[in-house]
């Protein structure tokens, strides 16, 4: 997914999600998430992330076919539904992450449940796989979800940082600090399995220095805050400075 040469290089995609939402608050066309992504490309994004979800809050259908035009990747976060799974079989997205979905949350609650839900999860990666979709799986940090993970036959791992982001953002040292062992041992341990390893969620420019900092990391997928600081700066600034901060962080 990467525009880097370097193989190692921390790849960023940036979500347009919240440019969608801004959007759908007055039902009409602008701003629209397409330009925003042709931005955020424009400003170094490696790829870009929407989320298509059942209820359509943000994102809508014709966003996906949009996006597919760009000259980056497209990476399509969705629900592990028949519904979804046919919406990408017809688009065919670069990538499609899967994510557990819940019609009253504000925004995505915690990692897959990809032990209970194995029997529900296994055919439906098989049929994006055979279509030529990478299938990755939204996790909590945790060894046991790496092995289950690899058990699937899904290729990739993205590991929820969520509950590192608000410890970080509550200034709680301790948590902050037990939360990013979770993240550092769940990438080594996937990577040993020879999952491809990215995480995302929460996090901002505050907090994404350690997490980029991780050799074992080969994406972060990050939305919120880039769309948040872009009403301050711009968006291709937001882009462009958050690209800056992993690079600082893996020494380049």
């Amino acid at each position: 997914m990467s525009t880097s040469s370097s193989p190692h290089a921390l790849r960023l995609g940036v979500n347009i999600d919240h440019v969608a939402t801004v959007r759908n608050a007055r039902g009409g066309v602008y701003p629209d998430p397409v330009r925003a992504a042709r931005e955020a490309v424009a400003a170094g994004a490696d790829g870009i992330t929407a989320h298509l979800r059942e209820d359509r809050r943000h994102i809508r259908d014709a966003d996906i076919a949009a996006l597919k035009s760009l000259p980056v990747p497209l990476n399509l976060e969705m629900a592990a539904t028949d519904e979804m799974v046919a919406i990408a079989l017809a688009t065919r997205p670069h990538a499609a992450c899967l994510v557990p979905e819940k019609r009253e949350e504000r925004t995505t609650e915690g990692g897959l449940d990809i032990v209970g839900g194995r029997a529900h999860l296994a055919p439906r990666i098989v049929t994006l796989a055979q279509a030529g979709i990478r299938v990755s799986l939204f996790v909590e940090p945790e060894a046991a979800v790496m092995e289950a993970a690899s058990a699937l036959g899904a290729p990739v791992v993205e590991l929820h940082t969520g509950s590192y982001c608000e410890a970080h953002a509550a200034g709680d040292a301790a948590r902050t600090r037990a939360e990013l062992d979770r993240i550092v041992r769940a990438a080594r341990h996937g990577t040993a399995l020879g999952l491809e390893v990215h995480a995302g969620h929460g996090l901002t420019l505050d907090s994404v220095g350690p997490v980029a900092a991780l050799a074992e990391l080969r994406e972060l997928n990050i939305g919120h805050a880039l769309i948040a600081e872009a009403i301050f700066v711009g968006l291709q600034r937001a882009v462009r400075d958050m690209r800056a901060a992993m690079d600082r962080s893996r020494g380049g």
